[in-house]
């Protein structure tokens, strides 16, 4: 399969549509109350959840779509950028599928009965267990900000293309 040179519009409403679910997310994450034993999950952290899980879902999809469309680097970027390029996006797909995962293992391990949107519940990835739940509790914050982190990177990486370096390597993940 030959790479492309440019993302596809698949490519890009994955991109964007995670970048909103993401905004979502972290804010919803950071108006919940904290978490104390005993707590039963309400709304807000029903919809973290659910937010949550559409995201793996879509991350999944969309990792499944590079693998099976794949686009080549830019060819006018120096070995370094490309390298490092390539490590941050691949970061960035190990990052949110490891904070979605253990957003949802920490739920399972807590006992909760959670269901996505009030639609329908969701499948419970283990039993309760109280220590795993605050060990895997601690991961799911690691992640959140590692995640984070690596975000702002690959914005500031953007940016950089855009206004510093002027070099249209942006454009390829713009709509359009």
């Amino acid at each position: 399969m030959t790479p492309r040179l440019r993302y596809d519009t698949t490519a890009k409403v994955f991109h964007w549509l995670i970048v909103a679910l993401l905004l979502m997310q972290y804010a919803i994450g950071w108006l919940m109350p904290d978490i104390h034993r005993g707590m039963t999950p309400g709304a807000g952290m029903i919809f973290h959840i659910s937010f949550g899980i559409t995201i793996l879902v879509i991350i999944v999809l969309r990792l499944v779509w590079r693998l099976t469309h794949p686009v080549a680097p830019e060819s006018t970027l120096p070995p370094w950028q490309r390298l490092s390029s390539g490590l941050v996006h691949w970061t960035l797909y190990i990052l949110v599928l490891a904070t979605t995962l253990t957003g949802w293992l920490f739920a399972s391990f807590r006992g909760w009965s959670i269901s996505f949107f009030y639609l329908f519940p969701l499948p419970m990835l283990a039993s309760d267990n109280a220590a795993a739940s605050k060990a895997i509790d601690g991961l799911h914050q690691v992640a959140e900000w590692t995640l984070l982190v690596f975000v702002g990177v690959h914005v500031l990486a953007a940016f950089a293309h855009a206004v510093v370096y002027r070099d249209r390597v942006m454009q390829r993940m713009l709509p359009g």
